[in-house]
């Protein structure tokens, strides 16, 4: 469980905190093995014996003043007693301390409801395919899925879907992969006419892995796009269906998650749904209006005169998504296409039932199969309960990320499916009135992550007989970190201890947020932000150095402090960053719904990279020169002609037009760039798109579109490398404005 704060040091009043011009508040990383510095947790047993604050109701911690009988809870200052089995739990005795006693992070398991035994589950995971799509579509949907079932354990439960006018269920089990099809009536209705229970039972969909992987391989290979005949059948219920294929994608997921819901709680606690999707939906329930259903492609009429993205045309995704919850089921959406699909309507599936969303222009390019492998290869938690405890100087003032609220409980987040890279953001407040004075307790963040993993037992039993299904069983923990930070009145310790990827990472989320209602004003307001973080940052070193009165002699690089330096290069790249053009024709409506549900998980390293790219230069292939601060044309010297470009989800390798023809291109693959790349894509939890780029005889404008110092603020490309310094320079105009 990793925790990062914007600010090491927390303000000790409000007004210190206002004068600063920072926000407040720390990044969360909860099913991270390790916390912010790489240490792993205390683990144990008898998680449920912890001693809980009758009053705040936190977690006993090292944190706590012990005494023979009683505690005091750090949070709230509340003398509990301990019970006569809690404090003979307690009577220290060195090595046999409780992880509670001997650490502030524990992981620690909990009992299961009917009993100390482990509760026997299976894995199940869906693929359901669109079909009213190309052959080069299904090709890549079929690598990626003989990718998953690789990835996938032992014992694992797997079941094919198809859609298009008809839903069709597999049963591989047998000598050869039967379907069978449900028609979807083309009334506006649109609910099929029979469960698909009735239609397939459970077991006979959903085969085991390590018996059937030849059989469902065999399946997938009998997948083929609707034919003309079966679009002509149906063309008359869909408008000008010789431009559109035929696709029931909401009723499909709808009778899908009705059909796995039956087996929630005996069959499995959590079914992963990997859904594949060619174009927008545009048949039956959920089907969503776009340019592209009436023939006319230009996704730049998504946007309308008030500069805001076409808000969510329909419930229905909505209320599925909540359905998918309460039947345990996550969802994850592929997106392969160019075509105008509404993301901005469907990214709801996957953001509250805690799946992904991803996004691939084309096929040639796409890291589809790489992307699904790592997603089943690392482990994830389910069934989670997220709840931040604060100290009463000071309180959560707002919460971001991917999960869906407790209804009843404030600041109880519920995360359906969460994996070792979800982050989730809080801002910090204080209290009316209150402050963290000088002699009094320091500030105390707890953080509860209460979680369900799935354990794999191995080979326990012979595959061939049905009682493989047993090889996992369910695991329930409690992991809980309380975190003592130090205080100051001083700004000039918030500003040398300031995080400016967490100040990014909070920035980021209420960029988005804003931006749902109004791009514009979303940019308007983080310009403004800067400035008066400028003003305020000026005004702070007044008393340090002699009182300027010129306008060029306004600060805007922060000169004095190192750890602000970074920041007005990354409020510039996310300002110029496809997040938050306007009406650009170039840039995909859908590829920034991908990017805000993209960066809104991220954590704040990932966040910066995604952001702001990293610049490596070599002199040769194994010889790393160094990495540049600035993303400009002016970096580019004939002295290192070889680049790497760390754009996230692009990796960039690019050779000046002027390097040696002895230098190798592309770099050999046991070389130190290479091995760095592959570190790199191994690191991420995507795998990034490797370009090999020479300047000599291959189009740059893939290279040099991250080159964001040389852009001006609508995006383009500059004809000299003035960009960023020009928007200092506008800064520290509004600065001078503001007054300092």
């Amino acid at each position: 469980m990793a925790a990062r704060p914007s600010l090491a040091y927390f303000p000790s009043d409000a007004a210190l905190l206002d004068s600063s011009g920072l926000p407040w508040g720390v990044a969360v990383t909860p099913f991270s093995p390790v916390d912010e510095r790489g240490s792993a947790p205390a683990t144990g047993e008898e998680g449920h014996l912890i001693p809980r604050c009758s009053s705040c109701f936190g977690y006993f911690s090292t944190h706590c003043s012990l005494h023979r009988w009683s505690w005091t809870c750090p949070i709230c200052s509340e003398d509990n007693d301990l019970s006569a089995d809690a404090a003979a739990r307690y009577a220290r005795d060195g090595s046999h301390d409780p992880p509670e006693l001997r650490s502030a992070f524990v992981d620690l398991l909990l009992p299961d409801e009917e009993g100390d035994a482990a509760a026997v589950t299976t894995p199940v995971y869906v693929a359901a395919v669109d079909l009213s799509s190309s052959e080069e579509f299904l090709e890549l949907v079929k690598s990626a899925l003989l990718a998953a079932l690789e990835a996938l354990s032992p014992g694992s439960l797997f079941g094919i879907l198809t859609y298009s006018s008809k839903i069709g269920l597999y049963d591989v089990q047998g000598p050869i992969p039967i379907v069978k099809n449900v028609f979807i009536p083309p009334d506006s209705d649109g609910t099929i006419l029979v469960d698909l229970k009735d239609v397939m039972p459970f077991h006979s969909f959903l085969a085991p892995v390590d018996t059937c992987k030849d059989s469902i391989a065999q399946a997938l290979e009998t997948l083929k796009p609707v034919s003309s005949w079966e679009m002509a059948a149906t063309a008359s219920q869909v408008q000008d269906h010789a431009s559109h294929h035929t696709r029931g994608f909401g009723v499909a997921l709808d009778a899908l998650v009705n059909y796995l819901s039956v087996e929630y709680e005996t069959t499995f606690e959590l079914a992963r749904i990997f859904v594949f999707l060619s174009g927008p939906p545009n048949y039956g329930p959920g089907q969503l209006d776009t340019p592209g259903s009436h023939g006319d492609h230009n996704t730049s009429k998504v946007v309308d005169s008030d500069h805001t993205q076409l808000p969510e045309q329909t419930i229905f995704y909505k209320n599925l998504a909540a359905s998918a919850v309460q039947a345990g089921v996550c969802v994850d959406l592929f997106a392969i296409t160019n075509e105008y699909t509404d993301l901005n309507s469907l990214k709801v599936l996957s953001v509250e039932s805690g799946g992904s969303l991803f996004l691939y222009s084309n096929t040639d390019e796409s890291t589809l199969p790489q992307d699904i492998y790592k997603m089943l290869s690392r482990p994830y938690a389910f069934g989670c309960v997220l709840r931040l405890r604060t100290s009463s100087e000071f309180k959560i003032a707002d919460s971001y990320g991917h999960f869906f609220p407790d209804p009843q409980y404030m600041h109880v987040q519920h995360i359906n499916c969460c994996d070792s890279f979800a982050s989730y953001t809080y801002e910090f407040e204080f209290e009316k009135g209150s402050q963290f004075l000088r002699k009094s307790r320091p500030p105390i963040l707890q953080i509860a992550f209460k979680y369900t993993t799935i354990v794999h037992h191995g080979d326990t039993s012979d595959v061939s007989n049905s009682g493989s299904r047993s090889k996992f069983s369910l695991q329930r923990r409690l992991r809980v970190r309380t975190i003592q930070y130090n205080t100051t009145a001083n700004i000039w310790d918030l500003y040398d201890f300031v995080d400016p990827d967490v100040v990014l990472t909070i920035l980021v989320h209420q960029v988005i947020l804003a931006s749902l209602n109004d791009v514009v004003e979303a940019r308007l307001w983080l310009h403004d932000w800067l400035a008066i973080f400028i003003a305020q940052y000026n005004k702070a070193y007044k008393s340090v150095r002699p009182a300027d009165t010129g306008v060029s002699d306004i600060d805007v690089d922060f000169s004095n402090c190192s750890q602000l330096q970074p920041l007005a290069r990354l409020v510039f790249a996310f300002l110029v960053s496809p997040l938050l053009q306007v009406q650009d024709q170039h840039i995909h409506p859908d590829y920034q719904t991908y990017l805000q549900c993209l960066f809104s998980a991220l954590e704040p390293a990932s966040v910066r990279q995604a952001i702001c790219p990293t610049l490596t230069s070599y002199s040769s292939p194994d010889t790393e020169a160094e990495v540049h601060q600035s993303l400009s044309r002016s970096v580019i010297t004939s002295e290192r002609p070889i680049f790497l470009l760390d754009a996230y989800t692009d990796l960039l390798v690019y050779y000046l037009p002027t390097a040696s023809t002895s230098i190798p291109f592309p770099p050999p693959r046991d070389c130190l760039l290479r091995s760095t790349v592959d570190k790199l894509k191994q690191e991420r939890n995507l795998t990034p798109r490797l370009v090999f780029i020479h300047g000599a005889h291959d189009d740059t404008t893939t290279f040099e579109k991250y080159l964001l110092e040389d852009r001006a603020l609508d995006g383009t490309l500059l004809a000299g490398t003035t960009g960023f310094r020009s928007f200092l320079e506008e800064v520290r105009s509004r600065v001078a404005e503001f007054g300092i």
